[in-house]
């Protein structure tokens, strides 16, 4: 995977302060307010960043969570994975792999194959329909 790097003013010039605040800032948008929450067309989803391909529109599904979920990434080497203890919890922070923005969390209570949900904010994809 090849790594984007760019510096924070570079970032804050190429997107939009609320994909700016999410991706750069590990922020969230409110729960069912995100364009792709209540979205099932055919397609891929990619990184609002750098455009990397994340999620296939096959894995998603409607988790009631209030953000698009799906149950496995688009490859193994589509995302990272960290710990995060921000706001007094242990949750597993979803990062895309190319760029390190910050896409949501994933939570162990997801439907089969996995068992997985990917909760990720509509503001760090764009969908590129099939």
């Amino acid at each position: 995977m090849t790594k984007v790097r760019k510096s924070e003013a570079e970032w804050r010039t190429e997107l939009d302060p609320e994909r700016y605040r999410i991706l750069r800032e590990k922020g969230t948008e409110p729960p069912f307010s995100g364009e792709y929450d209540h979205v099932f067309e055919p397609g891929r989803y990619r990184c609002a960043g750098c455009g990397a391909e994340l999620f296939d529109s096959d894995a998603k599904y409607d988790s009631g969570c209030g953000w698009p979920a799906f149950h496995s990434p688009a490859s193994g080497d589509a995302i990272e994975e960290e710990v995060d203890t921000s706001h007094g919890m242990v949750r597993t922070e979803v990062l895309c792999a190319s760029c390190g923005g910050h896409l949501g969390h994933v939570f162990p209570d997801g439907p089969h194959p996995t068992g997985l949900r990917y909760c990720i904010n509509s503001a760090a994809l764009d969908l590129e329909e099939r």
